[in-house]
């Protein structure tokens, strides 16, 4: 994998004048993986390069262009060349703008100040365009990070594009007991960075203990601020080698910045080299040490109390000092494996802890209905991922869109979509389900994929497919399919035109153990013989006047021929259906149940009725068409051909107790060993996943 490196225009990347950005990007990459594939370009009029692998970029000055565009002109056509995989950019926003013709890279942009002050990422406008069009962002600090999210949803701030990696230095091992009397300020010698602070408090200090010295590692041409004394010695700008020398033999060393300082290279350094240090509590500061001393109040005062504090209490600075280098653990190595991380995600080397995801899982809950639609697929799935130990997020769309519906927003499909955005912001899955989330836009998934590429995405479809009658359904079911990783429906995609090779799988009507736990079949007393039951639609709830259903013309048929059966139906004769605890209290008042959903038979197609008769322990009759004879037994379930068939196996097994307990509780056992809550929502991750994995599903390649 090539990876190429942009240094900011006249950023040297030499041995002795080499800026923050140039010595981190040196310092981690030495450290590198990826070490011998990466190339580092820059511009700088300086000769003594801090590696090899540095590449200087030509610049010729032309009339009417900014400096910024001609070098990254130039730096393009020697990409155009090279041909990288990754190209990471650092600290100038502004460049990006100039990569259209590169988009088959992918980008990575490092802050290393607030973004809020630099060209490129001031506006909103302009940071959602980084956001967009950069595979990854990396921050010097929480702090910069907060910037730039300033005003942007939480819904990128928790994007895997984005992460905190810090600067970092190298480790070293210190003997605390030689340390100096040495007081260290190394930076810039202006007002931002406080050192006006610190020479008027050093002076003092100075003067009251004898014994110490100060040093004062830095220039600054354009600010002129002078401080005289015997044991106070500026040393100047020095070479990155010669500051950390200086800092391991120091004793203190101070940061006391005034302006937000977006990390602090200087204080961590010190840390590393087991100085006591004192820093302001300003920007990134304070993410830079593990142990030190941060200034309540950023005054002379403050920070003459705190200096003479740590040289009066030894005690206490041995203790700062001695636990600043055991928990110090900004090391290039461990930096530097942060990158190479990122890195290898990048080229799709994503490693996920399967056994514990984190998943939303969208569908119709029926919190609405209070109750009535409680036993039903969603919960079912939901129990599964559960007792497989996972962690889960629920999001009922149908409630959704129903409490939010108003006047610019009729279907409440806008609030839900922007509740699914705000919910992966803040929850940040491994995995998205859906089970017949139909008003879940594709650009919402579209715009999950950008920002969170590693999330999976499957779905889950119950209701009956196929290329006539049922197309309407299919329809539903195709509109997200492209955009799933996997999809799963409980029709048999062998039979739909158009399904073969698009990673559909069939799963049966899954059955759960708190759901399906009647065990009918034990029963001596019953009121009934058989029990069926229709509706027109779970959300209505009632039967809809004028409404024909074939399913009502069969059983009355059915009833007709069989004047010797007790029937206990529901949804016929203008007998409203039943649900919930009614219907599981009806159930178990009848020795059979039939199976029959609406519609021509089609391959291992069963409403989800099918888990709450076989799985409740109750004699179930299935229509031979059906196929499901490839799943059970007929010491499991009774199939039928006909109607005459089925009338015939009625009177059979009205009476036959022994038989029929035997069969109704083989048919309840396959069905929860096999077929459970479980088994489903692990072969629904296994296949999302493309795991391989030695658990074999019973219902699979039937």
């Amino acid at each position: 994998m090539k990876i190429s490196i942009l240094l900011p225009y006249k950023e040297n990347f030499t041995k002795n004048y080499a800026g923050a950005v140039s010595i981190f990007v040196h310092s981690v990459n030495k450290e590198s993986i990826f070490k011998s594939s990466i190339k580092i370009y820059g511009n700088t009029n300086y000769k003594d390069y801090l590696s090899k692998n540095y590449v200087n970029i030509p610049y010729k000055k032309k009339i009417y262009q900014s400096s910024s565009k001609i070098y990254v002109n130039n730096f393009i056509e020697l990409e155009k060349k090279r041909k990288s995989d990754i190209i990471e950019i650092h600290n100038r926003p502004l460049y990006l703008k100039y990569f259209s013709e590169l988009k088959d890279r992918k980008f990575v942009f490092y802050f290393h100040n607030d973004p809020l002050t630099m060209s490129g990422s001031i506006s909103v406008s302009e940071r959602i365009f980084i956001l967009k069009f950069c595979k990854k962002i990396i921050f010097n600090s929480e702090w910069t990070k907060n910037r730039f999210f300033s005003e942007l949803s939480k819904f990128y701030y928790n994007s895997e594009k984005v992460e905190v990696i810090p600067q970092s230095t190298s480790k070293a091992k210190i003997n605390l007991s030689k340390k100096e009397k040495i007081i260290t300020f190394v930076g810039k010698l202006n007002k931002s960075k406080g050192y006006d602070l610190f020479g008027t408090s050093i002076l003092k200090i100075l003067n009251e203990f004898k014994e110490w010295n100060a040093l004062i590692l830095g220039d600054e041409p354009r600010e002129r601020i002078t401080f005289q004394h015997s044991r106070l010695k500026n040393l100047g700008y020095q070479p990155h080698d010669k500051v950390l020398n200086i800092l391991k033999r120091s004793s203190i060393s101070i940061s006391c910045a005034r302006w937000d300082e977006p990390f602090g290279r200087s204080s961590l350094e010190a840390s590393s080299r087991g100085c006591a240090v004192i820093i302001s509590n300003r920007g990134g500061l304070p993410e830079t040490i593990t142990d030190g001393i941060i200034l309540k109040k950023l005054t002379t005062i403050e920070l003459y109390r705190s200096i003479k504090d740590l040289i009066v209490n030894k005690k206490k600075m041995k203790k700062i000092q001695k636990n600043s280098l055991k928990n110090f653990y900004l090391d290039n190595k461990f930096i530097s494996s942060k990158i190479d991380n990122y890195r290898n995600k990048l080229r799709g080397d994503i490693k996920i802890n399967k056994e514990k995801l984190k998943i939303i899982h969208i569908t119709n809950f029926n919190e609405r209905h209070n109750g009535r639609l409680f036993y039903n697929t969603g919960r079912r799935i939901n129990n599964g991922i559960l007792k497989l130990g996972h962690t889960i997020q629920t999001l009922s769309d149908r409630d959704v869109v129903s409490r939010e519906r108003k006047v610019f927003d009729i279907t409440g499909s806008r609030s839900l979509n922007s509740k699914l955005i705000e919910l992966v912001g803040n929850f940040n899955p491994d995995l998205i389900i859906f089970g017949h989330a139909d008003q879940i836009l594709n650009e919402t998934i579209i715009k999950i994929r950008e920002f969170y590429p590693s999330i999976k995405f499957c779905q889950w479809f119950l209701d009956k497919m196929d290329n006539n009658k049922w197309l309407v359904n299919k329809k539903r079911f195709e509109k997200k399919l492209s955009l799933m990783d996997a999809s799963f429906c409980t029709t048999h995609p062998s039979i739909i035109d158009g399904f073969k090779g698009r990673n559909i799988k069939f799963i049966p009507n899954p059955v759960d153990s708190s759901f399906e736990n009647l065990k009918i079949y034990k029963n001596r007393n019953f009121k009934y013989d058989l029990f069926f039951a229709l509706s027109h639609g779970v959300h209505r709830g009632t039967l809809k006047k004028g409404k024909i259903d074939l399913r009502e013309t069969f059983v009355k048929k059915l009833v007709n021929l069989n004047d010797q059966v007790r029937f206990n139906l529901f949804g016929l004769n203008n007998k409203q259906p039943v649900w919930a605890e009614n219907f599981r209290s009806e159930l178990n008042k009848s020795k059979m149940a039939l199976n029959l959903s609406q519609g021509k038979p089609l391959k291992f197609y069963s409403s989800d009725r099918i888990a709450q008769l076989i799985g409740n322990g109750i004699l179930t009759f299935i229509d031979l068409k059906t196929g499901l004879n490839k799943i059970f037994t007929n010491k499991e379930v009774v199939f039928y051909k006909n109607l005459n068939d089925l009338s015939k196996k009625i009177m059979k097994y009205k009476n036959l107790d022994k038989q029929r307990e035997t069969i109704s509780k083989r048919g309840m056992i396959k069905y929860h060993k096999y077929m459970n809550s479980i088994k489903v929502a692990s072969y629904i991750i296994n296949k999302t996943f493309h795991l391989k994995n030695k658990e074999k599903f019973f219902w699979e390649n039937k």
